[in-house]
């Protein structure tokens, strides 16, 4: 496959926020209830988005402030990063800022090297579990504006906006990489695209590639919020 056609993407966020949910419904279209702390996992998918096959390298991340140290320097390499939190969790759209601040730092050191920035998108989990919402659609996409981010609100349970969320991650990476390869200005990419349509993409495979303590874990509203 074409290295074009190769996307890192990091998967980060406070512990118990679905992560690894999320994570598992892409890759093997498994839900689990059951919380097991993830360390670090690492798995491979293939998605055909607007009639192009791309190669998905996913990494799932501690989220729990003991295991945060171990944050590898590869982790922050990732063309693209999704930040999740838990709409029934307040604290847990909080505990973003920790992420953030390292990928800020990291976005830094891209631009003056003359590479491409990372792309990142804020994704609010459980939007199914509405009775116990707190914190709003409108608090999480104003959160993620701020900081120059995509938003979605996502339900692995239920599977809303899972396929579209890494739909428009990829779509977001291919256009910066087009904004850097033209010598554009180093503007964030995730404000210039529009919404993915519904038939963006489609599952083709999907390979685990590492599976290490974290392989037991696993529409409400189509398209419920995207920006």
């Amino acid at each position: 496959m074409d290295p074009n056609n190769r996307i890192t993407i990091t998967v980060c966020g406070d512990g118990g926020c679905g992560k690894s949910s999320i994570t598992l419904r892409l890759v093997r279209s498994q839900w689990t209830h059951e919380y097991d702390p993830t360390i670090e996992d690492s798995y491979s998918v293939t998605r055909t988005i607007d009639g192009q096959s791309y190669f998905l390298m996913l990494t799932d991340t501690a989220g729990q402030e003991e295991y945060r140290g171990l944050w590898a320097a590869s982790n922050l390499q990732s063309d693209a990063f999704l930040l999740v939190y838990d709409i029934t969790n307040s604290n847990s759209l909080d505990a973003l800022e920790y992420f953030m601040e390292m990928i800020d730092m990291e976005e830094e050191t891209r631009i003056d090297a003359g590479k491409v920035p990372p792309v990142r998108i804020v994704a609010g989990n459980k939007c199914d579990l509405q009775g116990l919402r707190q914190v709003s659609s409108a608090q999480g996409l104003e959160w993620a504006r701020k900081r120059r981010c995509g938003f979605m609100e996502t339900s692995a349970r239920e599977m809303v906006n899972v396929e579209e969320t890494f739909a428009l991650l990829v779509r977001r990476v291919v256009e910066a990489r087009r904004i850097a390869a033209q010598g554009g200005p180093e503007t964030e990419p995730t404000q210039a695209l529009p919404p993915i349509s519904e038939k963006t993409a489609s599952p083709t495979t999907a390979t685990p590639v590492k599976a290490t303590d974290g392989t037991s874990k696993r529409g409400f509203w189509k398209k419920f919020k995207c920006w």
